[in-house]
């Protein structure tokens, strides 16, 4: 029995396959530090770190390709079957390959042009072919797009006709604040610097919110138009803190608010 487990064709394929788990391991691990130290050496943007994972993570996909096929020819050639005639032969096979995994190789091209054309990345809010959410996963052959009530998308690469990144630039939040008129411009405004002032503490606002003046009159009331960059797809939170913010104002200064919400737009 024992002569029969250590004839290499029954254990070489075992210690090949862990040879090549192995070396897989090792070379992920050894891009991942490589990674590292580039962060290190290189401040990076969120847009950069996302596009490094992208990328990092298709080079891996690549590298278990490779790994996987030289796997295969070396097991293939323990049972004696002469494994440099069949790379000879793909060349002729190729055309063959070709046909019959055109789709294969169409999301191939799709999924690395995606990615070098910068099209969207790990981590982005995108809609595609109007299903909205986040990429979750970005591989060679199909990409996964999590909804946020819980759904997932899981497209082919080639099969992608439309996109909408909405993560690719900072979102303007514009908002018009009703206030009646026994509240004079010069208090509201003073109210905004101090709201202003709180919302420049979060990380997600960008810079300095502009106070964009009146935007209109009605009745015993006007509105007043304030513009908020902030990180893409971060307005309805800074969207709920201006408010917050703006409630906490008000009550110390005991003004009531109209009875309706603050409008929320946002241009990108």
């Amino acid at each position: 029995m024992l002569k029969k487990i250590l004839v290499p064709t029954v254990y070489l394929p075992f210690v090949y396959l862990i040879i090549a788990f192995i070396i897989y391991k090792v070379i992920s691990k050894l891009i991942d530090k490589a990674l590292v130290i580039k962060k290190g050496a290189i401040k990076s943007t969120p847009l950069h770190k996302k596009r490094e994972k992208t990328i990092i993570n298709l080079i891996k996909s690549i590298l278990k390709y490779i790994i996987a096929i030289i796997t295969i020819l070396a097991i293939l050639n323990i049972y004696g079957i002469e494994t440099t005639s069949i790379i000879a032969s793909l060349g002729i096979a190729g055309a063959i390959i070709g046909l019959a995994f055109q789709d294969t190789i169409k999301n191939l091209l799709s999924g690395i042009a995606i990615i070098f054309d910068n099209h969207y990345m790990q981590g982005d809010v995108v809609t595609i072919n109007g299903f909205r959410g986040e990429v979750i996963e970005l591989g060679l052959q199909t990409t996964k797009v999590k909804a946020y009530n819980g759904e997932v998308l899981i497209i082919n690469n080639s099969l992608i006709t439309s996109v909408i990144n909405h993560s690719m630039y900072n979102n303007l939040l514009y908002l018009e604040i009703p206030i009646y008129k026994e509240v004079s411009l010069k208090e509201l405004e003073e109210i905004l610097e101090k709201v202003n002032k709180k919302l420049l503490k979060i990380s997600d606002v960008k810079k300095d919110m502009e106070m964009l003046g009146i935007e209109k009159i009605a009745g015993n009331k006007y509105y007043y138009k304030v513009m908020i960059e902030c990180s893409p797809e971060s307005q309805f939170n800074i969207n709920r803190k201006f408010m917050e913010y703006l409630k906490e104002e008000y009550d110390k200064l005991k003004i009531s608010v109209p009875g309706e919400y603050l409008e929320i737009k946002n241009i990108k």
